[in-house]
């Protein structure tokens, strides 16, 4: 026999980011809770409001199975010593059951006596075994969590009630002072409280009381309401399914409602609008059929549609408020010159172990130059990176961002462009903190490319200068973040920086031109080069580079990422080919047949000592391989080479016993595994 069983946590408002991920981990502690305890059961609905987390199990079992079965245990020559005393390995094997020793018999089987024990075991009722749903409880995990009251016992928040029904059981389980029963909480304002009669009664009973439980239903009511909004007023909204979902977990009865404010207002720029009504208000911003912003919002009402005009009138008013405040921090700040800004940042702290603000533009002007010049950028470019350098972080400053601290870059960026400074300039500095997310928007201009990476280069530098260095499970800085953008841009722009050999450079170019310390030559260097290295790593896993091509190309002759990307799109490509195997055991023998010997690197190869056609065939290919440059040419030039390599071993003898034929023959395969390299070390491929 099987019956539903419902647990519901009745809990003061929680923050709408938690509920999902809460209700979820109430579902996968509850199914793993069930399965340990030998409850079957088909599967586990999810049902959440910001006042609920609760789960629909269905089709539970109201018992374990009963238990009847022989258990065979040592032979019992093991099981009985010399004095007839029962060993550990008896007793430990009826332990391990729940019975003791005294339920031991013998039985011969093939010619050798054996211990067994006879199992019978009526399996427990679900009834009792659901009373440790309090466990999983105290067992949740939560960003934050709140105590209440003089109990030590924590929570995303105060928990007020628990229904706990079993078809029509009441399961009892408790939590503090709070004993599960069958009644539950309709709508705040607009319903009352429910007594349910089932577990199967819970759905409805709610939706009776203003409650709409269903997560996904809530959601699509909202979207339709929308939908049905935009049409009628021939407008248009962008999607935005974070923001859908935050104010699914916002309501528990959803109205959707327009409201509107003062065109003046349009003057603003778009991103300071947005800010207000979707960051801050948790407002649709609406679109004319032409993709222009307008003068109206649409939101979401927590109730029905009584009195829906003062609703709609309040939320003008707040929206109003800050839209006030915006429109003057934006005019105070137009008030003065770019330079006005620029000249506070000596008194901006970047970090009080490194420096000001000022310092670092100092520094990451330099590391850009350097850049610059490395990569062959045009005048232009470099002229547009100066002085966007100059002015970058000027907005931190600005009454704006002081007060809308997510726009800083943007209103840099706006505020540049009615200054007059170029397009370039005034979209490098907002790009220059993009990504802003680890697989966030990337900057779309050359400059704005330039500034990201000098500026986070720069961070990584100074931080790790400072000894403030990301742990295993700390990165309070988000420098890993950083280095991941640095890579993502470097593959985007094609651009070649080998970071083991331009880190030195790049720290002294920086070197005594501010106070900040820089990480010690040598080793530190490197461990900046091995950081941002095992970024490229965590690169190629999210594309889904195979595990061995990942371990092999992080251990090529390159330092680079956009050659490394190179050296594994060839491998990965071709990983899976039927010539494959052989090529990459042709080189692998080379590279062991090296690793036994002494090889001079600066030797030439003597054609004068070849001793065999097949000396002089590879040789000639080699020639030629020599000159590719593309590594997926490289690599199709390595298919050719492997009947020439296995010739190559089967007509010479590579430790002759004339010094100097083995030693050439020995340069001949050197010249093959460097060349080999620049695919990585293929001995860490796993090849079939």
């Amino acid at each position: 026999m099987t019956k539903n069983y419902l647990f519901e946590i009745g809990t003061e408002e929680m923050p709408a980011h938690v509920v999902t991920k809460s209700v979820n981990q109430l579902a996968d502690r509850t199914k793993k809770f069930l399965k340990e305890n030998g409850l079957k059961f088909d599967s586990i609905k999810t049902y959440s409001t910001p006042r609920r987390l609760t789960i629909l199990v269905e089709n539970l079992a109201e018992k374990q199975a009963d238990i009847d079965e022989i258990k065979k245990g040592p032979a019992k020559k093991i099981a009985l010593d010399a004095d007839g005393n029962w060993t550990k390995a008896a007793q430990g094997f009826v332990r391990g059951q729940g019975m003791t020793t005294d339920d031991i018999y013998f039985e011969e089987l093939k010619g050798v006596e054996y211990a067994y024990i006879h199992i019978q075991k009526e399996g427990k009722k679900a009834s009792d075994i659901l009373l440790g749903m309090s466990d999983i409880i105290k067992e949740m995990t939560f960003p934050t969590k709140m105590r209440w009251g003089a109990n030590d016992f924590e929570f995303v928040r105060p928990i007020h009630w628990l229904v706990s029904l079993f078809g029509s059981e009441v399961i009892p389980v408790k939590i503090l002072n709070i004993t599960a029963g069958r009644k539950t909480q309709g709508h705040r304002f607009l319903g009352d409280s429910v007594v349910l009669a089932s577990a199967d009664d819970y759905v409805d009973a709610l939706k009776d009381q203003f409650v709409i439980v269903d997560a996904k239903e809530r959601k699509t009511l909202i979207s339709n309401q929308i939908q049905e909004l935009i049409s009628k007023n021939h407008w248009t909204i962008k999607e935005d399914s974070s923001l859908l979902e935050e104010i699914t977990n916002l309501v528990e009865y959803p109205t959707v409602f327009a409201g509107s404010f003062d065109e003046k207002y349009l003057k603003i720029p778009d991103e300071v609008l947005i800010t207000s009504m979707k960051d801050n208000q948790r407002y649709f911003e609406v679109y004319d059929e032409k993709g222009k912003l307008i003068n109206h919002f649409i939101s979401v009402r927590n109730g029905n549609k009584d009195y829906l005009e003062n609703v709609i009138s309040g939320n003008e008013k707040v929206l109003v408020a800050r839209l006030d405040d915006a429109q003057f921090f934006y005019d105070e700040d137009r008030k003065y010159p770019l330079s006005h800004f620029v000249d506070k940042m000596k008194d901006v702290s970047f970090h009080d172990k490194i420096g000001s603000m000022a310092e670092k533009m100092l520094r990451v002007k330099l590391i850009g130059e350097y850049l610059a010049k490395r990569w062959n950028l045009s005048d232009e470019v470099l002229a547009d990176f100066d002085r966007a350098s100059e002015l970058y972080k000027f907005d931190l400053v600005t009454q704006m961002v002081g007060e809308f601290a997510e726009l800083q870059g943007v209103m840099g960026m706006h505020y540049a462009e009615l200054a007059g400074e170029n397009k370039e300039v005034a979209a490098a500095i907002k790009e220059h903190y993009m990504p802003t997310t680890a697989e966030g928007e990337l900057p779309e201009t050359t400059v704005g490319s330039l500034l990201s990476i000098a500026d986070k280069l720069d961070t990584i530098i100074t931080f790790f200068g400072a000894g403030m260095i990301p742990s295993s499970s700390n990165d309070p800085y988000a420098l890993r973040r950083y280095a991941y953008g640095i890579v993502r841009i470097l593959l985007a722009q094609n651009w070649s920086l080998p970071f083991s050999s331009v880190l030195p450079e790049i720290v002294e170019v920086i070197s005594g031109k501010t106070p900040a310390k820089m990480p010690k030559a040598g080793e530190e260097d490197e461990q900046i080069a091995l950081f941002i290295r095992d970024r490229i790593k965590q690169y190629l896993q999210k594309n889904n580079f195979k595990y061995d091509v990942i371990d092999a190309v992080l251990n090529s002759s390159h330092q680079d990422s956009s050659q490394i990307l190179a050296a594994a799109n060839v491998l990965q490509l071709h990983h899976d080919d039927e010539e494959f195997k052989p090529v990459v055991e042709s080189l692998i023998r080379i590279s062991n047949i090296l690793s036994k010997a002494k090889v001079d690197d600066n030797a030439a190869v003597n054609s004068d000592l070849f001793e065999d056609k097949s000396e002089s065939d590879l040789y000639m290919a080699m020639q030629e391989l020599q000159k590719i440059e593309d590594l997926s040419e490289l690599y199709n030039g390595f298919v050719d080479l492997q009947p020439i390599i296995s010739r190559y071993f089967d007509t010479n003898m590579i430790m002759a016993k004339d010094e100097a034929v083995k030693n050439n023959r020995l340069t001949q395969l050197n010249s093959i595994s460097k060349l080999a390299s620049r695919l990585g070390d293929l001995s860490k491929l796993v090849i079939k």
